[in-house]
């Protein structure tokens, strides 16, 4: 529950703050590892920058679809929504974390969805002539209940991962959480804000910048901006210089370039566009593109299965830093531990000598090297960090730590390759009963082990690892590619010895079992006698027996225990009379149960490079052989857990969250539209929109990441329905409307060309915000979906921009972004095509069901 930024700055200050009083001399190097604040810190600051780079894209379509001013009206929803969610979720006590900003670039593009509708609306009908105040008031009204529907869809598409259940909902729930909360307020903007400004500064035509008044305010920025750099104010000034170059850029280069796109391109994209869709509504062509699209889907899915990408429970992260585990046989003595912990961090030297940069001549600064420390531990503060901390002395264990340089300053190499060579370079080195395993860190919640295997038999918990061990004796010896090295949870060779009281001789002196065992447990844990108080810190006072007794039992058991008899006699007698004679045995680690039940675990890493499900399917089928093989003691059970649980865990709930966001999108639609024929067409939209998804993992072989993947088709169908909610909205206003013109009654039927022209004049019409729309929401995920990074604040205060590709945030974010990007991309073809198509095949079939059903036709049907 720390905060471990904080910590990290007050362990640096306290390191500083010795080294300025003398307390630590100052010959001696103190150096932070694996300090995980440094990668938080880069994360937060990659996913700030990522928001500023998006605003950047974003503004600039604007400003070539909109011009200068209008593209500010919508783009000042960015600001505000961002400052509305900023306010609530302060109010919420939700703190600035990884995943909420990870929201905020999502919500990016499509913070100014709603903002375009309504300003290109209103835009449209000024340019017809309307008075701005007459046009807001239209414009609005026109739109106001689509987009109130469609932004009510992606709302209900991320409602339901707000319910995710334990440790990975508790990781994941601020994106739902977050989205809700600035969508919300982009709606807000977009109906109140954006109108106001619309009224008072919305112009048809864009004024040309006057070149004088650009070039002198240009320059007196410029100018500013100057003397405050030579100030030393390089934030502010560079950013002066910075908005005079703008201005000079947009006289010369932007304002004749949105003119002539505005002016030229645009329309002509809009007019082969009409006669696109003028040959695609002809005749059977409707029903040719729907078929074809049917079976574009098909297509997809097969080749899904014949080319099957990778599935990964989650996604791949490039190590931060590698930690190697050695474990000896329990008993060993901490020397023997100590010279194998040694010669396994020699040998990581060795593998890791071309990295190293001891003798660079290149003037590399220590803390920009790659491997940035190697340290080798022996006994205590060996344990895993996934699994927790102990504190428990293991003269048995060791670890070697590898901490690598931030993603930035690897210059493109690849720390997964390294850990491969290290795990490459460690197997087959030791004796077989010397265990050592190497892994990375891990990226969001705990996962459990890629490979874990749970033996379960009720009775004798020696027969049950005796059985555990034949199985991975078995697994072991079938060399399944991807396997690090299979060990249990527990293991039966531990010498201990056991304590037996003689209970009726505690009896005849009124003592009891408990007293012997307090004695003991306080020799060897101690007892808090009281507490000591310095600045404000508390520290405990804890009496126990020294390293050298505690490591003895004869000193342990000639301690006296103290108490009164029956006759109320003060008697003082050692524990060892009270006990029979402790006799060393063979014993177990643990027991460990679940569900009351006692379980051995199988557990091992999967070498870096080989994915988890394909080395578990393998494992699968060697167990498959093994049960025809042996006969299996009766009562035993196996099961694969640990990632392979969770990710059938998770992949259940992303799915049953996935057809309740569809669920709820079609209660929406049916609402907003009164009916389920327009309904099931935009609903198949968000289906046919897959293929994109399909597609654009296959030509890029990606793999299918279930957790981001999965949310990132989860969010897709709230966002592919909202073109479409608006663009039928529209053409359902423009029938209505030839209908009032034509004097047609309530069961008159518009003829079927009125309706092709309403088809086409209102895809026509609305082609602008649905590019717009598109291209705003995939340009704001772009950065992050193929890594790029740069740091807008050191360009401007240090004139380096720290770009590279990459990155942890990239690695955890890309595979959501891209799924968006690919059906997104699909579904606006969807948008302006396919759903003008089934607007007129789903008016044929009305009009022939009617027709056999001799019933008349209502006009809202």
């Amino acid at each position: 529950g720390k905060n471990l930024l904080e910590a990290s700055d007050k362990i640096a200050q306290i390191i500083a703050t010795a080294k300025e009083d003398g307390t630590i001399p100052r010959s001696i190097v103190v150096s932070k590892t694996n300090d995980q604040s440094n990668n938080t810190r880069d994360m937060v600051s990659n996913l700030e920058n990522s928001i500023l780079f998006g605003i950047l894209l974003v503004v600039s379509v604007l400003l070539f679809f909109l011009g200068l001013r209008n593209a500010l009206f919508v783009g000042v929803a960015i600001p505000l929504s961002m400052l509305m969610s900023f306010l609530i979720l302060d109010a919420m006590s939700v703190s600035l974390n990884v995943m909420v900003l990870f929201s905020l670039v999502l919500a990016l593009g499509m913070l100014v969805d709603n903002g375009i509708v309504i300003v290109e609306n209103i835009y449209r009908l000024m340019d017809e002539g309307k008075s701005s105040k007459d046009a807001v008031i239209l414009g609005v009204g026109e739109v106001a209940m689509p987009i109130i529907a469609s932004t009510a869809t992606t709302l209900a598409a991320f409602i339901p991962l707000a319910f995710w259940p334990g440790i990975m909902g508790e990781f994941m729930k601020y994106l739902p959480i977050t989205l809700i909360i600035v969508l919300g307020s982009s709606l807000f903007v977009a109906l109140v804000i954006n109108p106001v400004l619309a009224v008072v500064y919305m112009k048809v035509t864009q004024d040309k910048p006057k070149k004088k008044r650009v070039l002198r305010n240009s320059a007196i920025f410029g100018g500013l901006g100057i003397l405050l750099v030579l100030s030393g104010s390089l934030g502010v000034g560079n950013l002066l210089i910075f908005f005079g170059l703008m201005g000079i850029l947009n006289l010369y280069v932007l304002f004749p370039g949105t003119v002539r796109f505005q002016n030229g391109f645009l329309p002509r994209l809009e007019n082969f566009y009409e006669r696109f869709l003028k040959y695609a509504l002809q005749g059977v062509r409707p029903m040719l593109f729907f078929l074809g699209t049917v079976l574009l889907l098909v297509l997809s899915i097969v080749l899904m299965g014949l080319f099957p990408p990778k599935v990964d429970f989650f996604p791949a992260n490039q190590p931060n830093y590698v930690n190697i585990f050695i474990s000896h046989p329990i008993g060993t003595d901490i020397s023997i531990t100590n010279e194998t912990t040694l010669a396994v961090e020699k040998r990581v030297n060795e593998i890791l000598h071309k990295y190293m940069d001891e003798n660079d001549t290149t003037g590399v600064p220590v803390d920009r090297r790659l491997i940035q420390s190697v340290i080798a531990q022996v006994g205590e503060g060996t344990s895993d960090p996934a699994q927790g901390v102990s504190m428990g002395n293991t003269p048995y264990k060791g670890r070697v730590s590898i901490n690598f340089i931030e993603s930035q300053y690897r210059n493109g190499i690849e720390t997964s390759d390294i850990l491969k060579e290290i795990q490459d370079g460690l197997r087959g080195q030791f004796t077989a009963d010397i265990e050592i395993t190497a892994a990375k860190d891990e990226q969001g919640p705990p996962q459990g082990a890629p490979i874990n295997i749970e033996v379960t038999q009720r009775g004798d918990y020696k027969d049950l690892i005796r059985e555990a061990n034949k199985i991975k004796s078995f697994l072991s010896s079938q060399n399944v590619a991807g396997v690090e090295d299979l060990k249990l949870n527990v293991e039966s060779n531990r010498a201990e010895i056991p304590i037996k009281v003689d209970r009726d001789q505690l009896r005849k002196l009124n003592a009891s079992t408990y007293q012997v065992g307090m004695a003991i447990r306080k020799a060897l844990l101690g007892e808090d006698i009281a507490t000591y108080t310095l600045n404000d810190e508390s520290y405990d006072m804890v009496v126990k027996f020294n390293k050298k007794n505690r490591d003895s039992y004869e000193s342990l058991l000639d301690q006296r225990l103290i108490f009164r008899n029956n006759q109320g006699v003060l008697l003082n007698i050692p524990i060892l009379s009270v006990i029979e004679t402790p006799k060393e045995v063979g014993s177990y680690t643990a027991v460990v149960r679940k569900d009351q039940v006692p379980v051995v675990t199988i557990s091992s890493n999967v070498i870096e490079g080989f994915n988890p499900n394909e080395v578990v399917d393998s494992l699968k089928a060697r167990m498959l052989t093994f049960e025809k093989e042996n006969d299996l003691p009766a009562g035993l059970e196996y099961k694969f857990t640990g990632q392979q649980e969770e990710q059938a865990k998770e992949m259940a709930f992303l799915s049953k969250a996935l057809l309740i966001a569809v669920f709820l999108i079609l209660l929406i639609i049916v609402a907003q539209f009164n009916s389920f024929s327009m309904p099931s067409i935009i609903m198949l939209t968000v289906v046919l929109s897959l293929i994109g998804v399909f597609l654009g993992l296959l030509i890029t072989r990606q793999n299918f990441v279930i957790m981001m993947t999965m949310i990132g088709i989860i969010s897709l169908a709230g966002v592919v329905v909202n073109n479409a909610i608006v663009l039928i909205d529209y053409t359902n206003l423009l029938r209505k409307r030839r209908r009032e013109e034509l004097g047609l009654g309530e069961f008159d039927i518009l003829p079927y060309d009125e309706i092709v022209q309403a088809a086409i004049a209102g895809g026509k019409t609305r082609l602008r915000p649905v590019l717009l729309t598109a291209i705003t929401t995939i340009l704001g995920l772009v950065p992050l979906a193929i890594g790029f990074n740069i740091d807008f604040f050191s360009f401007f205060t240090t004139y380096d921009p720290k770009i590279y590709l990459g990155g942890d945030n990239n690695v955890f974010f890309s595979p959501m972004s891209w799924a968006i990007i690919y059906g997104l991309t699909f579904a606006t073809f969807l948008t302006l095509v396919i759903i003008p198509a089934l607007y007129l095949l789903m008016h044929r079939f009305k009009t022939w069901i009617y027709k056999i059903r001799k019933v008349p036709m209502r006009s809202n049907i």
